[in-house]
């Protein structure tokens, strides 16, 4: 596989930031995710950092090298987050399970498949065109299916941010999928959190990406975002990749993912940045903790299934 990467995550103008972004890769497939904790929530960032881990871990375990059925793994990966979501939340004796959006794709055999819950959205790009978009799982969206507004209003809309949809909740999420897609050299993928794509209409997502390849453009539009938001900027994240299969290969300065071991997770905010942008409202000790009991959460549930 070739392809260059970029992911970034910024608090905006909240306190503390509760998205999480994370790829991963082996010899034949390639994960991306995005998971935004609910901030309306208790430990939105808690339901989006087991939403992270257990899907990747998830495909670490499967990928040897490749997914036998990508469309398959996402859908029982994201199932399994929510059940790992609310399984923590009855070991801590939570009144409600805290939630999470989530986004996540797989490029495997030069084909990508997407799955989602809520409102982060995937964009598939190619010559300055949007190809494929998500539909969100929210009212605002419901109202511009139904012709009541357009969608260039869903930054001011009051409840552009009611969801319907997402992980933790009372209910199972309905996990939405697609086809599988073939990717042409030079097709680009973006995976975003609301806090980039409600400021920003999609000519102008896709427009930066056409001028500028994914490298400059998603932190100038990670920028603009933060710029037409301002006081109300909410947390904003993105991933991008840009396949190049049948182009040259990709330098390690273009990619950096090329750095970075096939076993490995690059997430963000990393542990550190997490408890950093945290320290007004848990200690260290509590941080640590609260990721251990994520991961034996986690390791139940995989024991679970196998």
């Amino acid at each position: 596989m070739q392809f260059s990467i970029y992911q970034e995550s910024r608090r905006g103008a909240r306190k503390s930031n509760q998205d999480r972004v994370a790829y991963c890769y082996s010899r034949d497939a390639l994960l991306m995710l995005v998971a935004d904790g609910m901030g309306g929530h208790l430990h939105g960032e808690t339901a989006a950092q087991i939403a992270l881990q257990f899907i990747t871990e998830a495909f670490r375990r499967e990928a040897r090298p490749g997914l036998s059925d990508p469309r398959s793994f996402l859908r029982q990966a994201i199932t399994g987050a929510h059940g790992a979501i609310i399984q923590n939340a009855d070991d801590a004796g939570l009144p409600e399970a805290p939630r999470t959006t989530c986004v996540a794709c797989v490029v495997q055999d030069n084909t990508a498949c997407w799955a989602h819950a809520g409102d982060s959205r995937l964009y598939h790009i190619r010559d300055g065109r949007i190809l494929a978009q998500t539909k969100d799982h929210s009212l605002v969206q419901q109202l511009i299916d139904r012709g009541r507004m357009r969608a260039e209003a869903i930054a001011a809309h009051p409840q552009r941010n009611r969801i319907f949809n997402c992980l933790g909740s009372a209910r199972p999420p309905r996990v939405d999928l697609s086809e599988p897609v073939r990717l042409d050299a030079g097709d680009s993928l973006i995976l975003c959190s609301d806090g980039l794509w409600s400021p920003l209409s999609a000519k102008i997502i896709s427009g930066a990406v056409l001028k500028s390849g994914i490298m400059q453009a998603v932190p100038e539009l990670l920028d603009e975002a933060e710029r037409r938001a301002g006081r109300e900027c909410d947390n904003l994240s993105a991933i991008a990749v840009t396949w190049e299969e049948h182009a040259q290969a990709v330098r390690p300065d273009q990619a950096p993912v090329r750095r970075t071991p096939l076993d490995s997770v690059t997430a963000l905010p990393q542990e550190s940045g997490a408890a950093e942008s945290q320290k007004d409202y848990l200690s260290d000790d509590e941080i640590e903790r609260a990721i251990g009991e994520i991961r034996s959460t986690i390791q139940r549930q995989s024991n679970d299934k196998t």
